[in-house]
């Protein structure tokens, strides 16, 4: 099995790789990231040049408000073009069709292809990628994330993806489809999803300079991305709870769904700490912690590292200032 490690990966301990806990240890190192595939004077801190990202955190169901976002990203139903990308289901899913009618479904879009491989060859044939050339949207169903690396991180494939993208598309992802979409690949060891620094670690790398986790509150994982985030500080970390999804566009991230999503920013950790902690002890049980949530409709800004207010509205006779 080959593994894919991102340029310039500094882990001072092999315990990382076998970490087990619920966090990640405090002496894990700082983390340089670069993009698998490199961008051009990039003008976005963390979100796609063009294009769009809609990164869901799992069991997305019939949730209206993503599905309806997704259809409408993708161009309308009448004029979208959908490559479903079933690998991190497995072998099973090869030829499955489930995962496609379940979108037809859920969004009247009639023109969805399957796209599915576990062959870096077949990954980096022109023959593959022909879905993809025409796709206006490509969703990544859920599964283990590892398995997507393997199959098309730094292939024709991978390029294809990001076409998609600079087209003014869509790329969609519900869990290990979320978590595939950044460039830190969380929770991505082939022996399973409790070692959240495994033996892959480079994701697909939509969304620059990011880790992503997800079913957060359903398992109790809000607190997993702390330590990553206080030792990396150029990172983004991003957890999503089922049925919940943000959509990036450029630097600019907006929650939609039922339920919340976390941000783990460094800022914000050193801060819970200063006014938090004792010196010396890193307790994150406090209630001012090292993540925020945000709900349905809040902005965040990716590139300023803050949530974006929006302008109160007043409604007509109801002004605060009356007239004297």
């Amino acid at each position: 099995m080959k593994k894919y490690f991102l340029i310039g990966l500094l882990l001072t301990v092999s315990a990382f790789v076998q970490a087990q806990s619920a966090a990640v240890k405090k002496t894990l190192t700082p983390i340089t990231l670069q993009p698998a595939i490199k961008i051009i004077n990039p003008t976005t801190k963390h979100g796609p040049e063009k294009g769009s990202l809609l990164i869901i955190g799992g069991n997305v169901g019939s949730q209206r408000d993503i599905w309806d976002k997704f259809t409408e990203l993708a161009g309308g139903k009448e004029k979208a073009v959908i490559v479903v990308v079933t690998t991190a289901t497995g072998d099973s899913a090869a030829y499955d069709q489930k995962d496609v009618e379940i979108l037809k479904k859920e969004t009247g879009i009639k023109d969805v292809t399957l796209l599915h491989t576990n062959d870096l060859k077949e990954a980096n044939s022109e023959a593959f990628i022909a879905p993809l050339k025409k796709a206006t949207g490509v969703y990544f169903v859920g599964g283990r994330q590892w398995r997507i690396a393997d199959a098309y991180l730094n292939t024709l494939t991978h390029k294809a993806f990001w076409d998609v993208l600079n087209r003014g598309g869509v790329i969609a992802g519900s869990s290990a489809g979320a978590s595939i979409q950044g460039s830190f690949l969380w929770r991505g060891d082939t022996k399973g999803a409790q070692i959240l620094i495994g033996d892959h670690t480079q994701g697909l790398g939509f969304l620059k300079s990011s880790a992503i986790d997800q079913h957060l509150l359903v398992r109790n994982r809000e607190f997993d991305l702390v330590s990553l985030i206080r030792k990396s500080p150029q990172l983004i970390g991003i957890g999503l709870d089922e049925a919940t999804a943000v959509v990036v566009q450029r630097d600019t991230l907006q929650v939609i769904g039922k339920s919340f999503v976390a941000i783990y920013d460094y800022n914000t950790i050193l801060k819970s700490e200063e006014k938090s902690l004792p010196k010396g002890t890193e307790d994150y049980t406090v209630s001012s912690g090292p993540f925020f949530f945000l709900s349905a409709g809040q902005k965040y800004d990716l590139a300023k590292r803050e949530v974006i207010r929006e302008p109160r509205k007043i409604k007509p006779g109801n002004s605060a200032v009356k007239a004297k």
